[in-house]
């Protein structure tokens, strides 16, 4: 058996950031987390810290801004795998330099987690953030760092509670808002799966330089679908209202962040189907579920019964 690759997380505490750094130690990746000193005191990262030193994660003092904390902590793993959120995306550029001055790294994963970038075209906000994508995916070939990137598409935790209604904060149980016509395709994978999936994918050679795919075939669904569903959990009818994307382009303009940055992406899955309109190229991309079928996910189906 070879040696399972050392790991070091930059945004691990994050949103998505905790769910893989805990499939990492789950998996038995010598795991580490880079953080401040002030994450390690923050209240409200305590639950997710305890969880980390349970776990037998490492914590490496040190920060995206800081050169040389940033160098030292590289030195220490084989893979880099990043999740810091939209703000931090650009600064991806200080891990690359940090990666390059290292020399030592297998391999990175830069923060995406979402649309393949080179697929999709959003309007604003969400363009700029698939802008820093794609310059940082751009930064990353041409300093020539092995690289997977990860195309995850929706998190059913943050999506399904509500099928994704702006500003709910429960499922619709009498009307539910469909925007656009609600029959392009999406894609809703759970936190946890997105993490086992990465951490399979760390110390496998069909995903090196390479598109990670999270497309299981029970995640896939139209809006309209997607209500159906969700009408037969509760054994109710719901009344449509459908959201011309005339309308949902001039709510965007209209909207203060963050909901103009929820309603613009969207926009790019339900109304333009960016995350299902193409076929996986196999020079460029791999499947998740077909290189690793023994992975049992959570379905759409089966996170409804959750919060019918």
């Amino acid at each position: 058996m070879a040696t399972k690759s050392k790991i070091l997380f930059i945004g691990g505490t994050g949103y998505i950031g905790k769910h893989i750094v805990e499939a990492s130690a789950k998996a038995g990746h010598p795991t580490f987390v880079l953080v401040r000193e002030s994450t390690l005191s923050n209240p409200a990262k305590s639950g997710i810290i305890d969880n980390f030193k349970a776990l037998g994660v490492n914590f490496v003092i040190g920060e995206l801004f800081n050169h040389e904390s940033l160098v030292g902590a590289i030195k220490q793993v084989d893979v880099v795998i990043s999740t810091v959120g939209h703000a931090q995306l650009r600064n991806q550029d200080k891990i690359i330099a940090a990666i390059k001055e290292a020399g030592n790294v297998k391999r990175f994963f830069p923060s995406e987690f979402g649309n393949d970038v080179y697929r999709v075209h959003g309007v604003e906000p969400a363009k700029t953030a698939f802008g820093a994508k794609v310059n940082i995916r751009l930064s990353v070939e041409k300093e020539g760092i092995p690289y997977t990137y990860v195309s995850s598409n929706f998190c059913s935790g943050f999506f399904l509670p509500t099928l994704a209604q702006p500003g709910a904060t429960s499922p619709p149980r009498d009307k539910v808002v469909i925007l656009g016509d609600g029959n392009p395709k999406a894609i809703f994978n759970m936190e946890d799966d997105i993490g086992t999936y990465i951490i399979r994918a760390v110390d496998d050679p069909r995903t090196l330089n390479k598109v990670l795919y999270l497309r299981p075939p029970g995640n896939i669904y139209s809006f309209n679908d997607l209500v159906s569903l969700w009408e037969k959990k509760i054994g109710k009818t719901l009344e449509r209202v459908y959201v011309s994307e005339e309308q949902l382009l001039k709510n965007i303009q209209e909207a203060a962040a963050p909901l103009n940055m929820f309603l613009s992406i969207c926009h790019s899955a339900f109304v333009k189907g960016y995350q299902t309109n193409f076929e996986i190229e196999p020079s460029v991309g791999v499947e998740a579920t077909e290189l690793y079928p023994d992975v049992k996910y959570t379905t759409v189906d089966e996170f409804l019964n959750q919060v019918a």
